[in-house]
């Protein structure tokens, strides 16, 4: 997905809009930064917002033949829905740990998929696959460090979607043009 498709993509700027909110949400209160926020408080968002939403963005997509943001939408929906409903089920560490790696996989897979979509569709995943690894990791390894580092980037990662989504809406820049750098470095 180039940022000129991601301009005119309406399913594209929803599903983007809706992962940088939940991921913002998640990250922030995977940071333990707020008091008496933490990533449980973002379940509700997370479950309709990310899940839900972002299911239904996917479908869309896939029906209008968007293929990659179809399939990015309906399984990052399938994600967050399912930590939604998920979280304080009692479920062990190593369980949230596997889960997380796991579902690190398909960041991994996205992140590879969306070559050439520049910093808000291929940097939102590759961040996307760092926080759920060091978050997995933190979990298995019992490293609450861990965790917080991956909160923090899940935060940024969920900032820069969000950037995406609004500069698309807002016909604001998601990209230097060469042209620019040229002139910066001289």
């Amino acid at each position: 997905m180039s940022n000129e498709a991601a301009a005119g993509n309406s399913t594209s700027t929803l599903g983007h809009l809706a992962l940088g909110l939940t991921l913002l949400a998640f990250g922030i209160g995977s940071t333990g930064v707020i008091d008496h926020v933490g990533a449980g408080s973002a379940a509700g968002l997370a479950t309709w917002v990310g899940g839900v939403a972002l299911f239904l963005v996917g479908l869309l997509a896939l029906r209008a033949g968007n293929t990659g943001e179809g399939t990015a939408s309906t399984a990052l929906g399938a994600f967050w829905f399912t930590w939604g409903t998920g979280v304080g089920d009692g479920g062990s560490a190593e369980a949230a740990g596997l889960f997380l790696l796991l579902w690190a996989l398909l960041a991994l897979t996205l992140t590879v998929a969306s070559n050439g979509s520049g910093l808000f569709g291929q940097g939102v995943y590759g961040l996307l696959f760092v926080a759920l690894l060091l978050m997995g990791i933190g979990a298995l390894a019992d490293n609450s460090g861990l965790g917080k580092a991956g909160g923090w980037v899940a935060a940024v990662a969920g900032l820069a979607a969000w950037y995406g989504a609004t500069a698309a809406v807002a016909g604001w820049p998601t990209s230097l043009a060469r042209g620019s750098r040229a002139a910066a470095a001289g």
